[in-house]
């Protein structure tokens, strides 16, 4: 099981899993082994360490048909035309930044929908932490094509540049670094498997450019540490991934994550304490995080309450259309923002943001219409509303996204639910200790007896969203599974900033002078030369 914020994971050909990698990128060579696959069909799971797990362990589980999660997902597709509602608080950016997130933290190639899954057999093949090994792969030892040494300090390697018309800088800028040839059979093409640390980042072009940001972060980050250390080698790369990695966790949890949920519910987990630092009573302030349902008996572990359900909340957030540059939108004129999903051969291919390929020549992304940019003078697309309503091209995915049926990410999703055996939507509420939503405010009252009394968990959340928060964010369910489990892992890294050094702020030149640092300074700052 793969999880993804932005659609469903490419099932095309997977990589062969590695062992996670260790607490810091690893600079020397190492060797590889390959884990056992197998999995059994066992109703719950126990095991804390590591792995997919479970939240909640001793919930009853209601198992639903698939007639009962097709007509469930029907409903869950939006009218035709455009969006009825959108969500302004949470510009689109916020959508593949959550997809981004996902990739960095979570990654199986073993689960599948044909089956029933144990969660103590999911083995986690990405690092349940916040360490960005979907940007730093198995470090510059074992994956040098992924980076470029040519410096003081090691950086990490971009693809070429896209922008071709003479005096047009709107949507010029690089690619990811591909490996496939522009001429096939003579003729010109654009797709080309990316070189980076997770290949999902490419499997659309909004996550493919946020991920080039990310290296191209990093190589800003690698620009200060050269000029303002003294370090050198291992010693240097090593601060600037320390830099980078705690800079993208400020963002996660103060920025994105803040957006989703609420401060409230941060600032509850986040909490401050004092202790008496010497004999004349002085005292010392420092953050020490306090979890209600998220305990893990050792490491950190992905619960599949919010790998499955929780999480995907995102997927009602996509937009079927997007704006992504000055050049494009002009030169689209009447046909107005691309379509996130179309036909993935030539000649259609350059009317959508369909992945695995190269970046289209001037179609770089201008992040100001996807995030708010002080400055720019433009006003950002903003998500849709976290509801049940999903946007219509995700009712139909491509072969590239769902090579076998169904092909409705809301079918996938409710199945997925099913397979894994997740606890009701009421059920998890009552567990802790909030009065759940009947069957008529979630909209299912006239379905069948087993959906009313037992709603999905992914489906409850997303309705309890849009009842209870507007859609604006996540409600006191899913907002709480989804803080808890981000801001627990984070805890459990002993190498992040959560856990290093809990009173840490962003710092010179990367945050602003006032000292803030969100996902726009981010962009910012990685994109300054």
């Amino acid at each position: 099981m793969a999880t993804t914020i932005g659609h469903e994971t490419s099932t095309g050909e997977e990589p062969q899993p590695t062992p996670a990698p260790e607490p810091t990128t690893p600079t020397k060579p190492v060797h590889h082994g390959t884990p056992q696959r197998g999995v059994d069909v066992i109703p719950s799971s126990s095991f804390k360490t590591g792995r997919f797990g479970r939240m909640f362990r001793h919930l009853p589980v209601f198992e639903h048909t698939a007639d009962d999660m097709t007509a469930l997902a029907q409903r869950m597709v939006e009218p035709a035309g455009p969006p009825a509602a959108e969500n302004p608080d949470i510009p689109s950016g916020y959508t593949y930044f959550g997809q981004f997130v996902d990739h960095d933290i979570t990654f199986d190639p073993v689960s599948s929908l044909r089956r029933q899954n144990d969660p103590d057999a999911l083995h986690n093949f990405r690092t349940p932490r916040f360490d960005l090994d979907s940007l730093y792969g198995r470090g510059p030892a074992d994956q040098p094509y992924l980076y470029d040494d040519s410096g003081p300090v090691t950086k990490m390697r971009l693809g070429e540049d896209v922008g071709v018309v003479p005096g047009e800088t709107s949507g010029a800028g690089p690619d990811l670094p591909r490996n496939d040839p522009r001429q096939r059979d003579g003729q010109e093409v654009f797709f080309g498997r990316a070189l980076i640390g997770d290949p999902r980042n490419d499997e659309n072009l909004l996550v493919s450019q946020l991920h080039l940001s990310m290296l191209q972060f990093h190589n800003r980050v690698a620009d200060v540490v050269g000029s303002t250390t003294p370090l050198t080698g291992d010693d240097a790369f090593k601060e600037t991934q320390r830099l980078v990695r705690w800079h993208y966790q400020w963002v996660v949890v103060h920025d994105f994550l803040e957006r989703i949920v609420g401060k409230a519910v941060v600032d509850d987990i986040l909490r401050t304490e004092t202790y008496v630092s010497d004999p004349n009573g002085s005292t010392i302030a420092l953050v020490r995080p306090t979890f209600q349902f998220y305990k893990p008996a050792n490491d950190a572990y992905i619960p599949v309450e919010f790998a499955v359900a929780a999480y995907r909340f995102g997927h009602s957030m996509i937009r079927g259309r997007y704006h992504i540059n000055d050049f494009v939108r002009n030169a689209r004129g009447n046909q107005g923002p691309i379509p996130i999903f179309g036909p993935e051969l030539p000649p259609d291919e350059l009317s959508n943001l369909n992945g695995f390929r190269r970046l289209p020549p001037q179609w770089a992304v201008e992040w100001k219409f996807l995030v708010d940019m002080p400055g720019s003078g433009t006003t950002p697309q903003a998500s849709l509303p976290i509801d049940t309503q999903l946007a219509r091209p995700l009712a139909d995915l491509p072969l590239s996204v769902a090579a076998f049926p169904p092909h409705a990410l809301a079918e996938r999703n409710l199945q997925r639910g099913v397979a894994l055996g997740l606890p009701a939507g009421n059920t998890v509420a009552r567990a802790m200790g909030i009065e759940p939503l009947d069957a008529d405010t979630l909209g299912i009252g006239d379905l069948g007896e087993d959906l009313r009394m037992h709603p999905p968990l992914w489906f409850y959340i997303l309705k309890e969203a849009e009842v209870l928060a507007e859609g604006k964010t996540l409600g006191p369910v899913g907002g709480r599974i989804v803080a808890e489990v981000l801001l627990g892992m984070l805890n459990e890294d002993p190498l992040s900033y959560l856990s290093v050094e809990p009173n840490w702020t962003p710092q010179a030149p990367m945050a602003r002078d006032d000292g803030s640092f969100d996902l726009p300074q981010l962009l910012r700052f990685a994109k300054e030369a």
